[in-house]
């Protein structure tokens, strides 16, 4: 009902209130502007203060201009190709190797990033002062148009440099891991000038959003699963913000042991600073090209560079997915940009029990129907003393019979009547209901595993599935599901249901029917499971009670 609800605002109710975001205008109509009037840029004004000096003797910045060089370098390794676009040396392009956007098509894999279109996604970061220093504009050299991870190879270096006529030089070299998603991007100042450099290192993501994201019906998976940016801290935790609220609401913390990521259904980009710095966090609306765009930003604490002297900074990118056996090892809290909303509780132990067993098995459909018998039997005990007041409500049948007959359409002495014959039988009319409301947080819980993990995403079950994360193409188990349903309710007395609910009970099984039809193919497995093997325990129980009388 909640579903339909949601379908219905979304397609009837009133039109979204576009948000105000900030005047600005198009970056490519904008060169030779300085770059503490760039919108998309930190302010040199709200520098970090480095520990042992004031910033107010920072000397004025670099104009640069903000049209991109079209000049990138292109880095592949085993699990990502992506392209680093020499202005800024801004990460404008990443591929996801191992992520088909379909499997039909292995060839055509996901991109995370893009430097242009609706979908615009890019990761910027560089050094900001009020002296010469490389922001995310400045043009950067390096010494190949292609990089490539050898295989066993471990590890690729890709440099950039930047010279000013100041005498600062940078080397900031991307590092790449072989398997990982993670980057390092580290920067190597040296002062060649004969004055005292203050300055500090940011990074931001930024992205267009063109309100086509989470389109679709109510069986659409990216309806439901969180699209915006995320920051952590130690003592908040997980912060989230939709990109609409960010115009209204900019976010502002300086925190350490930090991150802010841009999530999306199954993948997301973060900045992780070193976890020991005081590191500022903010976010940005901007206008412009048509879209609005975002920006989430991390400022670091400024620090000193004497003549003849050099220093490092450094930070990591992640652009991957929600992997839960490898994020929480990059960062503390990395593990919440996998959302699954208020049944976290009872996920976190499914999704970590279903992984335990399909590290035995080896197939997520398999160890979805072991997951089901595991949980069948932890209930086992509740669902035995459910049946067998549905079995005393059974025999009960006859006596009920003469008491509709007796008192005919007086129904408070009917009611009575029945409650009396409860009581004296030990019978709970209600004892049906309660393993069925303790399995529904269960119900649900699985739902957002199967919905936001990941790992399941395109995984094949047997025949015919050859995809849990979507529905079953030929509507097969909702189907069986249906059979079992019906051939429980013919074990199942209706007692004291009028006949217009008796429709209604009847009916059930063609409506979950029609509901898990649209449903996750390993959600309807295990229910379909669940059911037949609820419908094998009632039996049993049943012919045992009947046996015993």
């Amino acid at each position: 009902a909640y579903m339909i609800w949601v379908e219905w605002q979304k397609d009837y109710g009133p039109a979204p209130k576009a948000p105000e975001v900030a005047e600005s205008r198009s970056l490519q109509d904008m060169p030779g502007i300085p770059d503490a009037e760039q919108p998309d840029l930190p302010s040199a004004g709200d520098l970090p203060s480095p520990e042992s000096t004031e910033t107010e003797s920072v000397a004025p910045g670099l104009d640069e201009s903000l049209s991109r060089t079209g000049e990138r370098v292109t880095v592949r390794t085993d699990v990502l190709d992506v392209q680093i676009d020499l202005a800024g040396g801004t990460l404008v392009s990443a591929t996801l190797l191992d992520y088909p956007i379909e499997q039909k098509e292995p060839d055509r894999t996901v991109q995370l990033m893009q430097p242009s279109g609706p979908g615009m996604f890019i990761a910027q970061s560089g050094l900001i002062s009020r002296q010469d220093s490389p922001n995310h504009t400045s043009k950067f050299s390096a010494s190949a148009q292609s990089f490539e991870l050898a295989p066993g190879a471990g590890e690729l270096r890709v440099p950039l440099t930047w010279n000013s006529e100041s005498g600062l030089e940078v080397t900031k070299t991307y590092v790449f891991t072989e398997g990982e998603y993670v980057i390092d991007v580290e920067y190597r100042v040296v002062n060649r000038g004969a004055e005292t450099w203050t300055g500090s290192r940011y990074e931001q993501l930024q992205r267009t959003v063109s309100g086509d994201e989470s389109s679709g019906g109510f069986t659409n998976p990216e309806r439901y699963s969180f699209f915006g940016i995320g920051f952590y801290n130690p003592e908040d935790k997980f912060e989230k913000q939709d990109f609409d609220d960010v115009a209204d609401d900019p976010y502002q913390k300086s925190t350490t042991r930090g991150w802010l990521a841009m999530i999306q259904h199954y993948f997301f980009a973060a900045w992780i600073p070193p976890a020991e710095e005081e590191t500022q966090y903010s976010t940005q609306a901007l206008s412009g090209d048509g879209a609005r765009r975002y920006i989430a930003r991390s400022v670091s604490p400024a620090r000193q560079l004497a003549p003849g002297q050099e220093l490092d900074f450094s930070s990591r990118l992640y652009l991957g997915p929600k992997l839960q056996d490898r994020i929480p090892e990059l960062a503390e809290g990395l593990e919440y940009t996998v959302n699954y909303g208020i049944f976290t509780v009872f996920s976190k132990p499914l999704f970590w029990l279903l992984a335990k067993i399909h590290s035995v098995v080896g197939n997520w459909g398999w160890a979805i129907v072991i997951l089901t018998i595991l949980i069948k039997a932890a209930f086992f005990k509740l669902t035995e003393a459910q049946y067998r007041s549905t079995a005393r409500m059974r025999k009960l049948q006859p006596r009920i019979e003469q008491l509709k007959e007796r008192y005919g359409d007086d129904r408070q002495r009917m009611s009575q009547a029945m409650m009396e014959m409860y009581k004296q039988e030990k019978v709970n009319p209600l004892g049906g209901c309660l393993p069925i409301l303790v399995q529904i947080p269960i119900f649900i819980a699985l739902y957002w595993v199967l919905l936001e993990s990941v790992e399941l995403r395109q995984a094949p079950f047997i025949l015919w599935i050859d995809n849990l994360s979507v529905r079953d193409p030929y509507f097969i188990l909702p189907a069986l599901n249906a059979i079992f349903m019906f051939a429980t309710q013919r074990l199942t007395p209706m007692v004291g249901m009028d006949p217009l609910q008796q429709k209604m009970m009847t009916a059930m099984p063609i409506v979950f029917s029609i509901m898990f039809a649209f449903f996750p193919a390993g959600l309807v497995l295990y229910w379909a499971t669940n059911a037949g093997l609820s419908l094998a325990q009632q039996y049993y129980i049943t012919r045992k009670i009947a046996a015993a009388d």
